[in-house]
């Protein structure tokens, strides 16, 4: 695990790292901090020309059909760096006819695909530059990472991260706050094993005097609207709901996630507002950039759970994902209970996407504004 969090430290500096796989190590440059030197430095690194490594999602605003995960599209020696970020990130980049025809992208290798989940884990842009080093260049590269000048990764390391490091979640301190929808509040911290992320469990009421099914919250941290109030959505709303339906309902917890921007992280989430403001919705303005529409995964909110010894909930959603989430996970979702902010002219985009695209139920919300009564609970349909 500490090889994966030193290469996410060189990335996020703008530096090549090497990941090792069965079918050839790949040097890898990250798309942010990428500019002609680094281009240049890394085909005399690898002694090969390197390729740019796109996520189906980014490939498909491309006009590409790709089924595979990453694809791999050859970068032309005369491009600049500048030419390929655009390729990688920029909306309205189209290919001419004749350069799709000679842009048409490969499967990526294991250890591309790797080198882009390092992108992911570390809240970059998920695309890469990659190349395959050269036999010639295997000696020059090796000297590189015995000296310290590059460091190397297995694929295998970077595949088990995102697995494990839910597992390893650190109860590290708390806390008794009152809050002012819940003055008998406690907040409990919790930490990740690579020390990168930190969750909160807002504690409400006293466990002994809660419901059978404990009521519980999952939300994913916002620093726009929690903290500054934005406009652009309702999620500052949806959190001071939640603390109040919470403590009205006798106490229960809310898990304060860092997952900002539906997991893609803060500076992703304000590209994606940039996008958004030229015409685009929440979700293609996500998959410009190369992400899904919803990056999060709910492990650490499981873990979290179990540390608190809690397995049968009343869930505080309008997401299904968050439902089949706790039920694979092997938590007792016995109902769900709508939670709502207000419909502005800012945010009405934003929640019609998430009705339409991503299946959320804002039915109350956009229809009349009205909050509707707990509602059975209505099972995701299998995907």
């Amino acid at each position: 695990m500490r090889q994966v969090e030193r290469a996410i430290f060189d990335l996020r500096r703008g530096l090549p790292v090497l990941v090792r796989a069965d079918q050839g190590d790949v040097m890898v440059h990250p798309l942010e901090g990428c500019d002609d030197e680094a281009l240049a430095a890394l085909r005399v690194f690898s002694g090969t020309q390197p390729a740019l490594a796109l996520t189906r999602h980014r490939l498909a605003r491309l006009g590409i059909e790709f089924e595979p995960r990453v694809g791999l599209i050859p970068i032309d020696p005369a491009d600049s760096a500048e030419e390929v970020i655009a390729r990688a990130c920029a909306e309205g980049h189209r290919f001419t006819p004749d350069k799709q025809r000679e842009s048409q992208p490969v499967t990526a290798s294991d250890a591309s695909v790797a080198a882009l989940d390092l992108m992911r884990i570390g809240l970059l842009v998920p695309a890469a530059i990659v190349a395959n080093v050269s036999d010639t260049r295997r000696d020059h590269v090796e000297a590189l990472v015995a000296e310290g000048a590059v460091l190397a990764v297995a694929a295998e390391q970077i595949d088990g991260y995102s697995e494990t490091r839910s597992h390893f979640l650190k109860r590290t301190s708390e806390a008794k706050i009152p809050l002012s929808h819940a003055e008998r509040a406690k907040f409990v911290m919790f930490r990740e094993a690579d020390g990168m992320r930190e969750h909160i469990a807002i504690v409400i009421g006293e466990p002994e005097e809660w419901n059978d099914a404990v009521p519980v919250r999952l939300h994913s941290a916002c620093l726009t609207g929690d903290l500054f109030g934005s406009l652009r959505c309702d999620c500052g709303e949806q959190l001071r709901e939640s603390v109040r339906t919470i403590d009205e309902r006798g106490g229960g917890v809310l898990l304060y996630l860092a997952q900002e921007g539906r997991g893609i992280g803060l500076a992703n989430k304000l590209r994606a507002y940039t996008l958004q403001d030229g015409g685009l919705d929440t979700v293609d303005a996500d998959h410009v950039l190369g992400f899904g529409n919803d990056e999060r995964t709910y492990g650490v909110a499981l873990e979290m759970l179990e540390q608190l010894e809690i397995t049968r909930i009343e869930l505080l959603t309008n997401n299904p994902e968050k439902i089949a989430a706790m039920d694979q996970g092997g938590i007792d979702v016995v109902n769900r209970r709508g939670v709502y902010g207000k419909l502005t002219k800012q945010n009405r985009r934003y929640l019609d996407a998430k009705a339409k695209r991503a299946g959320h139920w804002l039915e109350e919300v956009l229809n009349d504004g009205e909050e509707g009564p707990v509602t059975p609970l209505r099972r995701p349909a299998a995907h």
